[in-house]
């Protein structure tokens, strides 16, 4: 299977979106269609061998749309395109104003222009009003266009239902006009030409806040894609040459001055500097970095000089990894959005059928055609989709970005509805709770070797193993200048420890499990408490199978772990420490960060089943891990949070990614969550309270009370409509 993003043109309501996807799920060879009305974008599953990108844009012609090829984050919209749509609109906008003047000016008592007065001279009247209609019909042709072919292709949307009220209305006033001129002034009253091309011009300076709205939610986004430099220094043959981006290839030596942005991932070679790397970590400091680390493209150099060598480029660096996962993410439905689409799904076809019942009633109660005519095109004209299939997509994208700007990567758009849900959160110990550096503490010996022998053998059989652990061990033989023995049959027994054969001799490291595993009686158990209490994880070192010393190895819990906890518990969320290690060390741990509860000595294939467990009691579980071991349990939580390096997040099975290692991002995505289902409630609500109270009255069910209104009223509300939904869900920008 393989996956594209498309460009889509041609969406302007969520019943256009939903057809849409619904189409495309129905053909055979895609195995999902996620489209997106906001960022006018599809996300399509594919199975390559039997489609191609040819023929999937073939499918969304047959559907009505457009495809405009992949899609890229980069694109923007021409300037001089937008300024001559910004022209244009200002010219209607005047010729609106003229309009609506020669049609209406008389009834609130401007002067009248003779020429043009409908009581004497009609025709004049009647043919000026139909020649500016016509521009506006010129002018809106898009939606007609639209709603004739989505009407074709059985997926009604907004523009259906204004296409079907602007040609009612153009149609009759075009039978009203002839006979005028034929010579029955009766009809002056019956000319409805001023509703069609006003509800047209409603619709585009809707559309036009609309467009402009839009992209304010894709602003964090831009700004993620905009932040590397367009052009960079790379050496060759110690001669400096400027390329663009584009340009630079993996293995190639990029030189970077202070002021300069970094221009992809790489491995610094030579010079120091501090970078800013706050758009990538949240970390408003400078970062001090010298030779043999990494630098993460979009970084600003504020002082020094660094050539480093090209690592990741393109599609495969870390910027564009992110913009790939957040814009993914929008296209993933929250279960929110689902119910929404759905109903907007039958909205439409409702609304066409209530107008056509209606019409068909006032014909029936013995009113003017020109009356019911004009009653079936402001219910068409003031029902509101887009309100409707606005209110959750754009909360989404704002929320998403927000996101995204706080190092917060969230897989998919579910997790901003069930964040808020959690009761319970999961933690991992080891590179979760605390910093996953470890470090020999202590080393009991228990034989007749000497203690640098030891730790050679133990050593180097760890440096083999990918546990933190390792690492502590590798790092001692580095600082005291221990030689590296060759390992021979090397095997990882995954929650117990590692054995292998050096000198022909077997040697086992692990925890208590390990010795019950290979049947070695443990008769140093007290030694293992006392070590235990002082915080530290406990190895056992066996050679011959004895056991012949015992190594503490402990750890610094993150800075901010206890915050972190602290605030969970206030808020009545239950928090858990899930570990391998043993109980005297987790519980030590626990008792200094205050967790409320420790589940020790559990092998990493068991985490998911304490998992199922939780949620088999009903509990909401987000579960913390470092992405490695913790891959099951991650899976299987309602929510699996990763804490990672900014340069490895593509490889994680959680859903979302803290991308720096900083525990009190949960507590933004909880609050961020809140902010956004409230947003979207808010929402929906007034999109069903704007239909359902607008509706009722475009019928005339309120005409005995005084309260009714024609076809121009009905598209100004209607856009009055989508633009409080816009407005609200761009609140969300003001979350800190």
């Amino acid at each position: 299977m393989k996956k594209v993003m498309l460009k889509i043109d041609g969406m302007t309501c969520s019943a256009c979106s939903s057809g849409l996807e619904k189409y495309l799920n129905k053909q055979k060879g895609i195995k999902s269609a996620n489209v997106n009305l906001v960022m006018a974008n599809a996300l399509i599953e594919y199975d390559e061998e039997k489609l191609s990108i040819k023929q999937i844009n073939n499918f969304i012609k047959k559907a009505g749309f457009k495809s405009l090829g992949i899609y890229n984050e980069k694109d923007e919209e021409s300037k001089d395109k937008n300024e001559n749509e910004k022209v244009i609109f200002i010219i209607f906008t005047f010729l609106a104003i003229l309009l609506m003047y020669i049609s209406m000016g008389s009834m609130i008592g401007l002067p009248s222009i003779s020429y043009l007065n409908m009581e004497i001279n009609p025709i004049n009247y009647g043919i000026v009003l139909l020649l500016l209609t016509i521009l506006f019909i010129v002018y809106g042709f898009d939606i007609i266009k639209n709603g004739y072919k989505n009407l074709i292709h059985k997926s009604p949307n907004m523009d259906t239902l204004v296409s079907i009220g602007v040609i009612s209305s153009f149609t009759y006033s075009l039978y009203s006009l002839i006979m005028i001129i034929k010579g029955n002034n009766s009809y002056i009253h019956q000319l409805f030409f001023e509703s069609a091309a006003i509800v047209i011009f409603f619709v585009k300076l809707g559309r036009y806040i609309d467009g402009v709205s839009k992209s304010k939610t894709k602003e964090a986004i831009q700004k993620l894609v905009q932040i590397t430099p367009n052009k960079a220094i790379i050496k060759i043959d110690n001669i400096e040459k400027e390329v663009t981006i584009d340009e630079i290839k993996q293995g190639d030596i990029v030189v970077s001055y202070a002021g300069d942005k970094i221009a992809v991932d790489g491995d610094i070679i030579k010079g120091k500097a501090h970078l800013d790397e706050s758009f990538i970590t949240g970390e408003s400091k400078p970062v001090n970095k010298t030779i043999g680390e990494k630098v993460i493209a979009g970084s600003f150099n504020y002082d020094g000089y660094l050539e480093y060598k090209a690592e990741k480029i393109g599609k495969d660096s870390t910027i564009s990894q992110i913009v790939k996962l957040v814009l993914e993410a929008t296209n993933t439905k929250a279960p929110i959005a689902k119910i929404a689409d759905k109903v907007s799904g039958y909205f439409v076809p409702i609304v066409i059928i209530i107008a056509i019942v209606t019409f068909i009633i006032y014909l029936i109660l013995g009113k003017e055609l020109g009356t019911s005519i004009n009653t079936l095109v402001t219910i068409l004209v003031v029902a509101c989709p887009c309100a409707l299939g606005l209110a959750t997509p754009l909360a989404i994208v704002v929320s998403e970005g927000i996101c995204a700007g706080k190092g917060i990567l969230v897989k998919k758009s579910e997790i901003l509805e069930n964040a808020q849900k959690i009761d319970t959160v999961v933690f991992d110990k080891t590179g979760t709770l605390t910093y996953g550096s470890l470090k020999i503490s202590e080393i009991l010996n228990f034989s007749k070797m000497q203690e640098k022998e030891i730790m050679q053998l133990a050593g180097s059989l760890e440096i083999k193993s990918t546990h933190p652990i390792g690492k502590a061990f590798e790092k001692y033989l580095e600082e005291n200048n221990i030689e590296i023995l060759d390992t021979e049959e090397f095997e990882n027994i995954t929650g117990y420890g590692i054995t292998g054969v050096i000198k022909g001799s077997k040697i086992i490291l692990g925890n208590y499990k390990i010795l019950e595993k290979f049947g070695i009686q443990n008769k140093y158990k007290e030694e293992e408490i006392n070590l235990s209490k002082k915080e530290n994880s406990i190895v056992y070192i066996v050679y011959g199978n004895e056991i012949i010393a015992m190594v503490g190895v402990n750890d610094i819990v993150r800075e901010n772990v206890k915050d972190v906890i602290e605030n969970l518990n206030k808020n009545n969320i239950n928090t858990i420490m899930l570990t391998g290690d043993n109980k005297n060390t987790a519980e030590v741990i626990a008792k200094q960060i205050k967790i409320t509860e420790v589940i020790s000595n559990v092998l990493p294939d068991k985490k998911s089943d304490i998992i199922k467990d939780l949620k088999s009691k009903g509990k909401t579980v987000m579960m913390c891990g470092d992405g490695i071991n913790d891959s099951p349990a991650l899976t299987i939580s309602d929510i699996g949070v990763s804490v990672n390096s900014g340069t490895d997040i593509a490889i994680d099975s959680s859903d979302v990614i803290l991308i720096k290692n900083d525990l009190s991002k949960i507590l933004d995505l909880m609050y961020i969550s809140k902010k956004t289902i409230k947003n979207i409630k808010q929402n929906l609500f007034w999109a069903f309270f704007y239909n359902s109270l607008m509706i009722p009255i475009a019928i005339g069910l309120f005409k005995p009370i005084g309260i009714s209104i024609n076809p121009m009223i009905a598209s100004f509300a209607m856009m009055i409509s989508s633009l409080t939904v816009i407005i609200n869900a761009l609140r969300l920008k003001r979350i800190k």
